[in-house]
């Protein structure tokens, strides 16, 4: 994950974690796959009660071609290991399908999301995707 340094600003993009009472959300941002998801699972799982984020939203398109675009979009293998490595209870797989940015089609994310995600056993709700416009509920902590 990238940040902002104010003193020497060589990127302009970050995530970030939102502790609610009855959420908590991780917001990926633009992002090439590191380990780093693991260590923030590991920093902030003090104040993850009940089992970690709620939901992560974890960008799985603009990722062709691949030497090009390594270091600033996770393709759609890496953000399952993202979701992995956070912990998360679900994933919404976002930065797909608006824009054509990139080499891969713009319906591709989801059609790799579906079957990727089914290869590793994981049920449709676990990481998903949403209509242009589309709505999901996630339920409220208690």
């Amino acid at each position: 994950m990238c940040c902002v340094d104010r003193l020497n600003p060589p990127t302009l993009w970050g995530g970030f974690a939102v502790f609610a009472p009855d959420c908590q959300l991780f917001f990926a941002g633009d992002t090439g796959y590191s380990r780093d998801f693991a260590d923030i699972r590991a920093r902030f799982a003090e104040r993850q009660r009940d089992g970690g984020f709620d939901i992560a939203l974890i960008p799985i398109g603009a990722y062709e071609p691949r030497w090009f675009m390594q270091s600033q979009h996770v393709n759609v293998e890496e953000a399952l290991k993202v979701h992995a490595d956070l912990g998360v209870k679900a994933s919404l797989g976002v930065h797909w399908g608006t824009f054509e940015l990139t080499d891969e089609a713009l319906d591709e994310p989801p059609r790799q999301l579906e079957r990727q995600r089914a290869a590793l056993g994981l049920a449709d709700d676990a990481f998903f995707t949403l209509p242009v416009g589309g709505t999901r509920r996630i339920p409220r902590r208690r």
